[in-house]
């Protein structure tokens, strides 16, 4: 018998977050042969920048089944499931655990960044038997190596794929590279970046989740340093679209943030500037100069730091020899692009979904995680959880398991609805957008 009909298929997992790990266990228990790539120098390398980060949803919906029953063989005491875990409490009662006391310890590889996957001996043209053939996952741990495998999930995230400040998806004129006045995502303002930011005047580019508890932590820093500024960047008109569902949310902690910005706002404590569009980021003097439009009717605000909060982008570069189907806005698999678009999908409903939806052409590889949602930014971990139990089912053969997708997630408020505008007509903050009296206006050269 060939021996590749005997031996247990070889899955590829790119990214050991909690949904790469999550797959991993998973494979484990199908006696598939994990082996998983981590380009960081730890597991949950990702998880560890944001670790200064009180998640929204409870411990309950951030353990997968499969890790637990894998951690629980080990004594393990499960944390309390309606806790709100940090995401240095994920890591270190969850992950850390996973990763180094359980049978996955033997499996992951750590400071190994995959460069290229592909298919072995076939380039991207060539059809003929390709569904046959192996991957070839190449990487980086020092020197290029590669490795063999029957199946690939791809569960990289998209944490260092921050989108840039420019309001048209391109860095602004002037925003370079490692620029020491720009920071991305969710710096930790009251604690390791505390001296950058603490009497400084700050602008907070987005309106998300980041943006909006970032904004929270630097009012937090301005009651004990009252000489920090804080102003609010915002791309759109409607202020109040940013508090969410209030009590409606099903994830109280994410709702009680919405809230408790409303009335943060309200108070006059953050300096609003909606309709700001960045189009070029200058110097004027030692400070950060941001303007947004032409230079005939431009507006610019003058800061010592600006925080993008803009959400975060797949990165694809080394999936080139791949044959993906990607939806051209959300940069997701196609058939999940209706569920989670954030221009028309509400986000209280996510139909159930695994193997099928974010199954590729390349027969065997498979997004999974942050990442199977590109550009949207409504991923819950739970999802991640389920889609990666349908993946390995499907790997393993079995079918039925894969298509028997059941997920069932809170209600978000996240998109819209009536609550947030009663939140902010209650607040008496944030009429429609006008330009703060406090913006320059001219020309913007």
């Amino acid at each position: 018998m060939p021996d590749s009909l005997t031996k247990p298929k070889t899955v590829a997992i790119l990214g050991a977050g909690p949904v790469g790990l999550a797959a991993a266990a998973h494979a484990l228990e199908r006696g598939l042969e994990p082996i998983v790539l981590e380009a960081g120098p730890d597991a949950a390398h990702a998880v560890r920048q944001w670790g200064h980060v009180r998640m929204f949803s409870p411990w309950e919906y951030n353990i997968d089944k499969a890790a637990e029953r894998l951690l629980k063989a080990t004594g393990w005491n499960a944390p309390a499931p309606g806790d709100y875990p940090t995401g240095r409490d994920l890591v270190e009662r969850y992950l850390e655990p996973l990763a180094t006391r359980t049978p996955l310890k033997d499996r992951i590889r750590t400071s190994s960044q995959v460069i290229a996957v592909g298919r072995a001996g076939f380039d991207k043209m060539k059809s003929n038997g390709r569904a046959f053939e192996p991957f070839t996952v190449r990487y980086r741990n020092g020197k290029t190596e590669q490795l063999k495998a029957d199946a690939v999930i791809d569960a990289t995230g998209t944490w260092f794929s921050p989108n840039p400040a420019g309001a048209d998806g391109l860095a602004a004129l002037g925003e370079e590279p490692n620029h020491p006045q720009i920071a991305y995502g969710m710096p930790d303002v009251l604690g390791r970046e505390r001296l950058r930011y603490a009497g400084k005047s700050v602008a907070v580019l987005g309106a998300g989740h980041s943006a909006i508890g970032t904004l929270i932590e630097l009012a937090r820093l301005k009651a004990e340093d009252p000489a920090t500024e804080i102003v609010w960047l915002l791309r759109g008109t409607a202020p109040e679209k940013a508090f969410g569902g209030g009590a409606n949310d099903k994830l109280a902690a994410r709702g009680a943030l919405g809230a408790a910005f409303a009335e943060l706002v309200g108070s006059g404590q953050i300096r609003v500037e909606a309709g700001f569009k960045v189009s070029s980021i200058g110097s004027d003097g030692a400070r950060l100069r941001v303007a947004t439009g032409q230079a005939q009717c431009c507006r610019s605000v003058t800061v010592d730091q600006l925080i993008a909060a803009t959400g975060f982008r797949p990165q694809l570069d080394f999936l080139r020899e791949v044959r993906i189907s990607l939806d051209p806005a959300v940069e997701c698999p196609p058939a999940m692009a209706p569920l989670i678009d954030p221009n028309v999908h509400s986000c209280g409903t996510v139909r159930p979904h695994g193997a099928r939806e974010l199954a590729q052409p390349e027969p065997g590889f498979y997004f999974a995680g942050m990442k199977s949602y590109g550009r949207a930014p409504t991923f819950l971990m739970l999802t991640g959880y389920e889609q990666v139990r349908s993946i390995v089912a499907e790997i393993a053969g079995d079918h039925d398991a894969a298509s028997k997708v059941e997920l069932v997630l809170p209600e978000t408020g996240v998109c819209s609805g009536p609550a947030a505008a009663t939140a902010a007509t209650a607040s008496g903050c944030c009429a429609p957008a006008k330009p703060s009296a406090d913006a320059k206006k001219g020309c913007c050269g």
